[in-house]
């Protein structure tokens, strides 16, 4: 039976992603720091499950997970897993901001590097990375998130036209949702400005998206304006429009 991994599936879209998947017949390879907000998502599921608590922060736990997941039949990565973190570049905890650079780019950068291998023997496979709309721009006050989630993106779509010039029938893809009602606000310790969408929205569109062929995914007509429009605006608009966009966050006390 064919297997999706999926990252972040403790919550949020990593979790809808999981849940979509196991709908759709894949068995499920989880993968998250906490255990037991893992075993729940599996509760849900309608697959066989395998639970992989990993701390993906840390290089050779990445490698790890690969490694024991060969003898599986894996067609489906999904690289969810990641976090923010808010607040002026000097003043944010240097290791916090490592943390979250090692969890939302090399992390997902390793598995993509170690699956891709695998998928391109076989010229099979699908890879769904979850970004951001933040890759389209610089962001004042996320400033390492916006970067790493641009890094995302741009590592997606070269990635995705080498497989293209190959003729390979493996597929890349990347979502870029908006604000996405999940626990990353709690996590970077902000509430959003803006109404976000939901987490069960945001996966559907970017299984759907996937299975489509499509390379960048934007849920919401909304985001797609947004990124459309940032394409066309001078940066030094865009960065003060992220900027009061990201000021209006409330910080949690």
């Amino acid at each position: 039976m064919a297997a999706a991994l999926v990252t972040g599936a403790s919550s949020g879209i990593g979790r809808e992603i999981a849940l979509i998947l196991s709908e759709l017949g894949y068995d499920l390879v989880l993968v998250a720091r906490d255990e037991q907000a893992l075993k729940e998502t599996a509760a849900q599921a309608k697959t066989r499950c395998i639970v992989l608590p990993a701390d993906l922060s840390v290089r050779e736990n990445c490698k790890k997970v690969y490694e024991s997941t060969k003898k599986l039949d894996i067609e489906i990565l999904v690289n969810d897993a990641g976090f923010g973190v808010f607040g002026e570049f000097t003043e944010s905890p240097l290791d916090r901001q490592l943390n979250m650079l090692d969890v939302n780019v090399s992390a997902l950068h390793t598995l993509m590097y170690l699956f891709l291998r695998d998928f391109r023997r076989k010229n099979k496979g699908h890879i769904l990375n979850v970004g951001s709309l933040a890759a389209f721009a610089p962001g004042p006050l996320l400033s390492g998130y916006y970067a790493g989630k641009a890094y995302v993106l741009n590592l997606s779509l070269a990635a995705a036209h080498e497989l293209k010039r190959q003729g390979s029938s493996v597929k890349i893809s990347v979502l870029c949702p908006g604000p996405v009602n999940t626990d990353f606000n709690r996590r970077a310790g902000v509430e959003f400005s803006i109404k976000p969408l939901s987490a069960k929205t945001c996966a559907k569109a970017g299984v759907v998206g996937m299975f489509n062929g499509k390379t960048v995914i934007i849920p919401g007509l909304f985001n797609k304006i947004g990124a459309f429009g940032m394409r066309f605006m001078p940066r030094e608009l865009v960065m003060s429009a992220c900027y009061f966009v990201q000021h209006r966050k409330r910080i949690k006390k």
